[in-house]
């Protein structure tokens, strides 16, 4: 169930007081809100929310909209502090930078984490009648278990996490995070879109704060290196703004956030980003080493789709990625990620087509490189010359512009290498009937050079239909890469039993969807099992 139990909703309340004060807060101006541990999707169509969910820790959010208002709100809550509690929390933070010097070396925030703990054992005294008590007792700070457990939260979340932005580092329901100095910061939350939060970025520490933010991205701004571009311990991008010559509102910043677990591709097909038809398709080219380019606008949802089809590379296969920020995501045991290096003397750099030539001599099985943006494209071709399946997105709105833009000025592939390239997807954020949804608007196949109209022949293979949001099998029984570049490779004598394949494999997610398998390890193993031991061993009736 996604809606908590009574039982359960009761004892979260009993052992979080900050969640307990603030719902009594709430009482005369709202319904109560209705507990979740998990969001399902419908809530989106709710024209008036009122909803709690728990993220990572003692943090819950609070999504409503009452009907005097324009829109959602998102409402953060989290331990916050008294004034007595702030004394304490500075007296221990005193405590802690005397012993500090004698730290052991720390590598890493979780090492940093296990400090702090330990530090907090050390300099604190518990006694739940200390609540107004302030004064130090043998140089320890006597503290209530509840103020023990808000003040580490909140020293934590200002030396390691987010600071005044931790509550959304632990949200695993964001897209993105916008922060504007002097406005209340705005998200792309995956259920409700874009909403307002409660918290607001005060001019007077937006500076400062934007600097410390951006040591924690090992790429410090200042007035004379306004931008940075980095990414957070767990992945997350982050590009920050920092100049006011620059930013006329005054510092700037955005997070991509990362999800730790990939979404699979059954749950891509049940949110209708594409169907059973495109997934059987896109196994196929997987599994017979066909080169996919993923391709659409920024946030269309192009390095999702990579992720979620990446399983479908048989479990043996050698993969190696390489990226300028981590965000491709692999099951396989034999996975070489690299990514490039920006920081330090220019000399000590490593760019994207330098970590591209060095996969070629790795021997691997597939590369990825995460995103393909520029001349590091002739390194992508060289590799699929060379017979190295790729699978990478690429900013593109249609398989002309693939074309166009590989062709042209600066990557200026030539047109004779364009058939290396089997397969472009296509994949948009639209509107219908007033939502944004992504789509897979189209997968194209790549045929070929034909040089008696100089120009590169394609062949549409998927086609959405915005009238009714379906997909249709275009190339069915016409298909020039399963029947010209895949069957053989399939061991076919006739190429036309490579579409008892498609339809094998696109029965089987239809049962996957029919059985409710969303979980992305789960679709994982389902698939894997499908390859080392064929279709009557795996769990469910086919």
């Amino acid at each position: 169930m996604t809606r908590m139990e009574q039982k359960e909703e009761d004892k979260i309340i009993r052992e979080n007081p900050h969640l307990k004060m603030y719902l009594d807060e709430i009482r005369n101006k709202m319904h109560p809100p209705i507990f979740y541990s998990k969001l399902p999707r419908d809530l989106k169509d709710e024209k008036y929310p009122n909803i709690i969910y728990p993220t990572k820790g003692a943090v819950f959010i609070h999504i409503y909209r009452t009907k005097d208002m324009i829109g959602n709100e998102y409402h953060a809550i989290e331990p916050t502090l008294n004034e007595k509690e702030t004394v304490k929390r500075d007296q221990i933070l005193d405590l802690m930078y005397e012993k500090a010097p004698f730290w052991k070396t720390v590598r890493s925030d979780e090492e940093l984490k296990e400090g702090i703990r330990s530090l907090m054992d050390q300099l604190t005294i518990i006694d739940e009648r200390s609540a107004g008590v302030t004064k130090l007792t043998h140089g320890r700070v006597r503290l209530t278990s509840l103020e023990k457990k808000s003040i580490e939260y909140d020293i934590t979340k200002n030396i390691i996490g987010g600071g005044p932005l931790e509550p959304f580092m632990r949200d695993p329901y964001l897209e993105d995070i916008h922060i504007i100095t002097g406005e209340n910061v705005h998200l792309i939350h995956k259920i409700f879109e874009m909403i307002k939060t409660n918290i607001f970025i005060d001019k007077a520490w937006a500076n400062t704060f934007s600097q410390e933010f951006s040591e924690k991205i090992g790429s410090p701004v200042s007035e004379g290196q306004p931008i940075a571009d980095g990414t957070l311990p767990d992945g997350s991008r982050v590009n920050i703004i920092h100049s006011k010559d620059v930013s006329l509102k005054g510092p700037t910043m955005t997070i991509r956030k990362f999800s730790e677990t990939p979404i699979s591709v059954t749950q891509l097909i049940n949110w209708g980003t594409f169907d059973c038809g495109v997934a059987a398709y896109l196994w196929l080219c997987l599994q017979y080493g066909r080169s996919l380019f993923v391709c659409g606008e920024t946030a269309s949802g192009k390095t999702t789709t990579a992720n979620a089809i990446i399983p479908f590379i048989p479990p043996e296969k050698k993969i190696f990625s390489v990226e300028n920020t981590p965000e491709v995501q692999v099951p396989h045991a034999v996975w070489q990620q690299l990514l490039t290096k920006s920081t330090g003397p220019k000399e000590g750099h490593i760019e994207l087509e330098d970590l591209l030539r060095a996969g070629l001599r790795s021997r691997p099985d597939y590369i990825i490189p995460g995103e393909t943006r520029g001349i590091e494209g002739r390194v992508v071709f060289q590799a699929m010359q060379t017979g190295h399946p790729v699978i990478t997105t690429f900013h593109a709105g249609s398989v002309t512009k693939v074309i166009q833009r590989f062709t042209g000025h600066p990557i200026n592939i030539p047109k004779s290498f364009m058939d290396n390239l089997d397969v472009v997807l296509i994949q948009m954020a639209v509107e219908r009937k007033g939502k944004r949804i992504r789509r897979v608007l189209s997968v194209d196949e790549v045929e070929g050079y034909n040089k008696e109209v100089d120009g590169i022949m394609s062949r549409k293979a998927f086609e959405w239909n915005a009238v009714d949001d379906t997909h249709a099998f275009k190339a069915n029984r016409n298909s020039y890469t399963l029947e010209s570049r895949i069957a053989k490779m399939a061991g076919l004598t006739d190429p036309m039993q490579i579409y008892y394949e498609f339809d094998r494999r696109k029965h089987i997610l239809e049962r996957m969807l029919e059985e409710k398998i969303f979980d992305y390890y789960e679709v994982v193993q389902f698939i894997w099992t499908f390859y080392r031991e064929g279709e009557k061993a795996l769990p469910i009736s086919i």
